[in-house]
């Protein structure tokens, strides 16, 4: 083919690819707010305590796991009542009062744990700084006395 055919070849290509690109910009916008959308419905908060009586909110986005803390909540069940996860070492809109809060994907439930993960709510807090090393290694934060004790609305 001619130097001038791949030229136009290209530029009909890169037209096409555009006309496209723009034919599916707003259905992609549509999926993309249906995603808000339901992530902020698979959201919930909950608010937790420890042997302390200090309160701290964890944010839960698994469908499964939001269930299973309703459950807890009402008496449905009393299985894997503790909760575990990875912290981050920094304050979350949900949770304001503490320099912390657990990752949301990482959150999970259990009945027993090993005790290198173990710690109150204020303890956490109060070495912050050693977290992630010989403290809470990994940054995974299992509190042996944590229970739910109710769900809060969203901040």
């Amino acid at each position: 083919m001619p130097r001038g055919g791949t030229r136009v070849l290209r530029t009909l290509t890169v037209s096409a690819l555009l006309a496209l690109t723009a034919v599916a910009s707003p259905a992609a916008a549509e999926t993309a707010g249906t995603t808000a959308q339901r992530a902020a419905a698979e959201t919930a908060y909950f608010e937790m305590t420890d042997v302390t009586q200090e309160r701290f909110v964890v944010q839960l986005t698994d469908p499964a796991k939001i269930q299973h803390a309703r459950d807890l909540i009402s008496g449905a069940t009393a299985e894997k009542p503790h909760v575990v996860g990875r912290i981050t070492p920094r304050p979350a809109p949900f949770n304001p009062r503490w320099g912390y809060h657990y990752r949301p994907e990482t959150v999970d439930f259990f009945d027993v744990s090993i005790e290198v993960c173990d710690a109150t709510i204020p303890y956490v807090e109060d070495h912050l700084e050693e977290a992630g090393g010989a403290f809470l290694p990994g940054y995974v934060w299992c509190p042996w006395t944590s229970r739910l004790v109710r769900e809060v609305p969203a901040p």
